[in-house]
């Protein structure tokens, strides 16, 4: 095969894992078992980018960008206060993925599905380079509210923030009920969110690091 036809179809197999997958099937007997299901694994994964919104995608990218270490429970809460700062900010989303109350908070199943391999290690991978870039799609406005959510939210761990999510009032309304730990699927509607962000905006002014921060203080000190 020539290196342009190499490269060609390289580069048909990263824009679409479908033709990927068709690829590996193709040249089944071509590959040993252990390539080929590490292949087809990382076809899938791409897959599960192209489920995932533009601009939930650039989030993503721009927390990865700002933050050495993202487990994919600290990535889902940073997501969570992301969406709800920019609502309480703006009175408009984000992003247009939808969040459940799970049992460690809030949750984007869509999330969930792309990084669920990874547990509660942090999120490492070259497949995931192709989110490279995704960030400069973003506005420079919700450039500042991821910001404002890394500078502050993000120095904690995954569990510290799922304990916060517990405590505010759109996941424990949402939970009504559920036990602590039995699974629910249950929305935690946009409305939701933003009504309550918009109260702590009022309360705290969180369109400063100070003023996230010493909201941040008063939930740690009611938890603990």
């Amino acid at each position: 095969m020539s290196s342009k036809e190499y490269s060609d179809i390289i580069k048909s197999a990263i824009s679409s894992p479908e033709y990927m997958k068709k690829k590996l099937i193709e040249n089944r007997e071509r590959i040993t078992d252990t390539a080929y299901k590490k292949a087809y694994n990382a076809a899938v994964s791409m897959e599960r980018l192209f489920s995932v919104s533009d601009n939930m995608l650039g989030v993503i990218a721009y927390i990865f960008k700002k933050l050495e270490e993202v487990t994919p429970l600290m990535l889902q809460k940073l997501l969570y206060f992301t969406q709800g700062v920019y609502l309480a900010l703006y009175r408009k989303p984000i992003f247009v993925e939808d969040c459940r109350a799970w049992v460690h908070g809030p949750v984007y199943p869509e999330v969930y599905e792309l990084f669920r391999d990874f547990k509660y290690n942090p999120i490492d991978d070259a497949r995931f380079a192709l989110l490279s870039g995704m960030e400069d799609t973003l506005k420079d406005n919700e450039k500042k509210v991821i910001e404002l959510v890394v500078n502050t939210f993000g120095i904690y761990s995954g569990k510290v923030l799922e304990k916060i999510t517990h405590n505010e009032s759109p996941w424990k309304e949402a939970r009504i009920g559920y036990g602590e730990s039995i699974p629910s699927n249950e929305l935690l509607s946009k409305d939701q969110i933003m009504n309550y962000y918009i109260q702590t905006n009022n309360k705290y002014g969180i369109d400063t690091e100070d003023g996230l921060s010493r909201y941040i203080h008063d939930m740690l000190n009611n938890i603990f």
